[in-house]
């Protein structure tokens, strides 16, 4: 039923619930996990802190999305569920969209909330997005 299985995180706390709930499912079904995250694209902060975006290099924005995969990853046993981490630069529901179709992904699993570039303003946006448009099943995990 389900044979690639995206895991989109931003590193929260819900983020790490829905990777826990891929694995339970993915070794049901035998399926593979890929744990998508998406960098926002450097222009994203001009408004939010235009010094931040002068001041670091886009290398400093992918190497906290390489800690963010980590820090999903701290603490949870894969056991023997086959795992891509996959890093990405844009917006993040069209990016987890269009991954979707890419890479034929059979169900999304990801956090009801997260952080976005704007804490606390945006909680839920991208989940919603998600929900609204992927042509697969979307699990939502609290």
């Amino acid at each position: 039923m389900f044979k690639k299985i995206l895991v989109a995180t931003d590193a929260s706390e819900y983020s790490k619930r829905a990777l826990k709930t891929a694995l339970e499912i993915a070794r049901t079904f035998n399926a593979e996990i890929e744990l998508l995250f998406v960098t926002y694209l450097k222009e994203v902060y001009w408004g939010y802190n235009v010094a931040y975006n002068i001041l670091v290099p886009q290398e400093q924005l992918d190497e906290a999305g390489e800690l963010a995969l980590n820090a999903t990853l701290e603490g949870i046993d894969l056991g023997e569920v086959p795992l891509k981490k996959k890093q990405e630069q844009g917006y993040p529901a069209s990016v987890i969209l269009e991954e979707i179709e890419k890479e034929n992904i059979d169900l999304v699993v990801m956090g009801s909330h997260g952080y976005g570039p704007i804490a606390g303003s945006v909680l839920g946006s991208v989940s919603q997005r998600v929900v609204q448009r992927a042509e697969c099943p979307v699990m939502i995990v609290k």
